[in-house]
């Protein structure tokens, strides 16, 4: 069980870090994450999310190492298929978002709307990948130390979005409120 925790982490991360590569060879800055110089609220969030995101990997990586699971096994399998949906949703969402992706408010950059593939089911599925694999990994590895960061890691994603949904309608004008009022935020479509 240890092996897949570490291949679900693994198999993310490289989603992540590999697109992030790609794009800087583009010259694309991918990491706009509590970038620049204001020291706005959305600043203020970025930045703890940040370093949310960032203890939870390592809280994972411990959890993966030390815990012995006390959960039963039923459980951890439930948590390992959340883990691989969780990468598969993160790819999709970084690989139909081409080179438009970018983590953290880009007010500088230029980017185009995506609405296809995986967007069509979900505004967000890259937030909803690391959920996922947050919740998986939870499952597997279950302790209250990695609960409670997880925790704190999904609310810090969502406040995110919350500032994405304010800014986007700026950049996107009427098409994006359209989008807003046919895709769910996480996962579904709106009648």
């Amino acid at each position: 069980m240890r092996a897949i925790g570490f291949i679900i982490l693994l198999v993310f991360y490289s989603v992540y870090i590999g697109k992030m590569v790609l794009q800087r060879r583009q010259g694309i800055q991918t990491d706009q994450i509590a970038k620049g110089t204001r020291r706005d609220k959305v600043f203020y969030i970025e930045l703890i999310m940040k370093a949310a995101t960032n203890s939870v990997v390592i809280i994972e990586v411990i959890s993966i190492v030390s815990v012995k699971p006390a959960v039963p096994s039923y459980v951890r399998f439930v948590g390992m298929i959340l883990g691989f949906v969780g990468d598969v949703v993160f790819a999709l969402a970084v690989i139909t978002m081409k080179d438009n992706w970018r983590a953290g408010i880009a007010e500088n950059d230029k980017t185009e709307m995506v609405t296809a593939g995986i967007y069509r089911f979900s505004r967000n599925p890259a937030f909803l990948g690391f959920d996922l694999v947050y919740l998986g990994i939870m499952l597997m590895f279950f302790n209250c130390v990695l609960l409670l960061v997880s925790v704190f890691a999904a609310v810090m994603l969502h406040l995110q979005i919350l500032q994405e949904e304010k800014y986007l309608p700026q950049v996107f004008g009427e098409s994006y409120l359209t989008y807003c009022s046919k895709v769910c935020r996480y996962l579904g479509r709106k009648r």
